[in-house]
């Protein structure tokens, strides 16, 4: 029996890592949990799962959710902020880590279970995003195993030789292909995007997510965060990796080989079939999803991405390209510019525009260290603030 410990148990991804262990009860227990505000989701968690641990980000909702446990007698502790959070990624009884709090608030906590050899199932993009040769370079000095929990990756994972880390050209792969749903306005007129509401741009067509995982769908930021999660997940040229929209969401994304061979995984849209993967592997079990249908699904179409729909993916290509610190600066400034559009304080197509104009002023450097990292962090989110004010 696996101990598993997961980090955004109540979004959406960490309540479908909990529904697939739900269905394998002998094979792994809940020894620890951490969300950010959600008291009453994380208390049921408690109730049914009864971790020895469980943190949430915000002091306040640690005391709210303390003053429940206590009521209902649980034998589950709690802590509170970042502290609460390394511990819950840090736990003693948990071999497998899930990463799935969204944004930079993830990165430290799942480099601490990674510098421990554990096993991560790795759903928070930015870990990669912002400290991806950081984050790699631990993982190979510490022997822990990263498996990728984003459907694209796991897909691209699957296809993979078993031996693809001795380097992608030795083993024949030519190119990673990410398929793109291309979000709810894949055929809006460019000059509609202008008003689009969060209500709209939260409106996925095909996955449910959270608010602002749905908004980086709709402006093709998640996809272009996914190009540098490639990246360092398979040490991947820039090059060697093109985003290709598919509005099914049927096939997950692709492999293309040196012999004309392309290798693709395929099946429903729903999460629970890589974190089923990742969980299980290198074995197999139930994930509790519908098998694919191909005959009613009856045809699957393909296009091109479009730069100039999708600005943010132009950029995070430019950012990958350009290196050092330049993805964190990307990220940061996104997390700030979707958050103002969430909050109806900046336009849709201003986030894209308040994330060119803090890669264009922001003054790119290596990033060496962690502190380099964060400190580009930091300042980008503050420079991104200042731009935004200046989006009409």
């Amino acid at each position: 029996m696996r101990g598993v410990a997961i980090l955004g148990s109540t979004g959406s991804i960490g309540v479908s890592t909990l529904d697939v262990i739900a269905r394998h009860p002998e094979s792994y227990r809940v020894v620890a949990l951490a969300a950010r505000s959600d008291v009453e989701g994380m208390f049921e968690q408690c109730r049914r799962f009864r971790p020895s641990l469980a943190a949430m980000a915000d002091d306040e909702a640690a005391a709210r959710l303390r003053v429940l446990i206590v009521g209902e007698g649980l034998p589950t502790e709690v802590m509170a902020g970042n502290e609460g959070l390394e511990a819950v990624a840090t736990h003693p009884d948990a071999s497998d880590l899930m990463a799935a709090i969204v944004g930079a608030a993830g990165v430290l906590p799942t480099l601490s279970a990674v510098r421990l050899g554990r096993r991560i199932l790795l759903a928070n993009k930015e870990a990669l995003v912002v400290s991806g040769a950081l984050f790699m370079a631990a993982a190979r000095a510490s022997g822990a195993t990263i498996l990728p929990i984003d459907s694209e990756h796991n897909a691209v994972f699957q296809c993979m030789p078993p031996n693809f880390a001795t380097g992608l050209d030795r083993v024949g792969v030519v190119r990673i292909l990410l398929t793109a749903s291309g979000g709810p306005f894949r055929r809006h007129a460019l000059d509609e995007l202008h008003g689009v509401t969060p209500e709209q741009a939260c409106a996925h067509p095909n996955w449910r997510m959270g608010r602002k995982i749905s908004v980086d769908s709709a402006t093709m930021m998640n996809k272009g965060l996914e190009v540098i999660e490639a990246r360092w997940l398979f040490d991947a040229r820039p090059d060697q990796i093109e985003v290709v929209v598919h509005p099914q969401s049927v096939i997950h994304s692709l492999v293309q080989y040196v012999d004309g061979s392309v290798l693709a995984q395929l099946g429903n849209p729903d999460m629970r079939t890589p974190i089923a993967h990742a969980l299980a592997w290198p074995e197999r079990h139930t994930a509790g999803v519908a098998p694919l249908d191909l005959v009613d699904i009856a045809r699957l179409d393909f296009e091109s991405a479009d730069f100039e729909r999708f600005a943010c993916l132009r950029l995070a290509f430019d950012a990958v390209r350009a290196g050092g610190t330049a993805p964190a600066v990307l990220n940061a400034a996104n997390e700030v510019a979707v958050a103002r559009f969430l909050d109806r304080r900046l336009r849709f197509t201003g986030i894209a525009e308040v994330v060119e104009r803090t890669l264009t002023a922001f003054p790119h450097r290596a990033a060496d260290d962690l502190a380099a990292v964060l400190e580009a962090d930091a300042q980008a989110r503050q420079l991104a603030e200042q731009q935004a004010q200046r989006v009409v």
